[in-house]
């Protein structure tokens, strides 16, 4: 479709039912769950295991061929599972796999199908053991992970560095850095001269935000009709 035909009241509804979904169904699957969070399609989010902690305004975006996964699997009586900070995006694909510990700080946003991963889940001669290697992987906070990264046990990615689509990190990553490639090196520094806009100074007034959200849909959806919507779902026509 080239525009949403949804009557404005029709998108409402479907919030509400993410909203239910999300307090019904995902929130007693979290050892913790933030305020202010947005989950697209929470029907495709998968969480197993615990811990599993995410803060507060956190923006959670799934598909139905690109779920969002979260996983404590372990062979520990205590792991520290998964904690992710306030303000941070993961996009569809994205998936936490934690046999130890993986913390995400504030901010940090996860492009489409970024992986991250604090074993090696089998060791190379031992093929039937669960978890293998492993070591805590710490993702500091501004970080940006890009579309189909992956990052492996044991490495830490510095504050405001930025990782390239489809690198495989395998070492850590220093601080207001961009780094690329497989195995990912830094490929060049952040310009210190230039001011960081994170995702925290868009929440800054998170009442005022979503109340400008909501016009925009009142706006761009207050003259569709049901008839309209019914009719481009079952009949779509060129422009639609």
């Amino acid at each position: 479709m080239l525009r949403d035909h949804r009557p404005y009241r029709v998108k409402k509804a479907y919030l509400k039912l993410q909203e239910f979904y999300v307090e019904h169904f995902l929130r007693p699957q979290f050892t913790s769950l933030g305020k202010g969070h947005t989950f697209i399609r929470p029907w495709n989010v998968e969480v197993f295991g615990t811990p599993i902690e995410i803060g507060d305004y956190v923006n959670v975006i799934a598909s139905r061929d690109r779920k969002v996964r979260l996983t404590v699997w372990s062979d520990r009586e205590d792991p520290a599972g998964i904690r992710i900070g306030n303000y941070c995006l993961l996009c569809p694909g994205v998936r936490l796999s934690s046999a130890t510990e993986i913390v995400v700080g504030d901010n940090v946003m996860f492009a489409y199908g970024a992986y991250v991963t604090d074993s090696d889940w089998h060791d190379i001669y031992n093929r039937v053991e669960i978890v293998g290697k492993s070591g805590p992987v710490r993702i500091e906070n501004n970080a940006w992970i890009g579309d189909s990264a992956i990052v492996c046990k044991g490495v830490t990615i510095g504050e405001n560095s930025v990782i390239g689509a489809g690198s495989v990190v395998t070492s850590s990553i220093p601080p207001n850095t961009i780094a690329a490639g497989s195995p990912a090196r830094v490929v060049k520094p952040l310009d210190s001269d230039r001011k960081i806009t994170t995702r925290a100074e868009w929440f800054s007034d998170p009442a005022a935000l979503f109340e400008e959200i909501d016009q925009i849909d009142k706006e761009k959806l207050g003259g569709n009709t049901y008839f309209d919507w019914i009719r481009s779902s079952l009949f779509p026509t060129r422009g639609d």
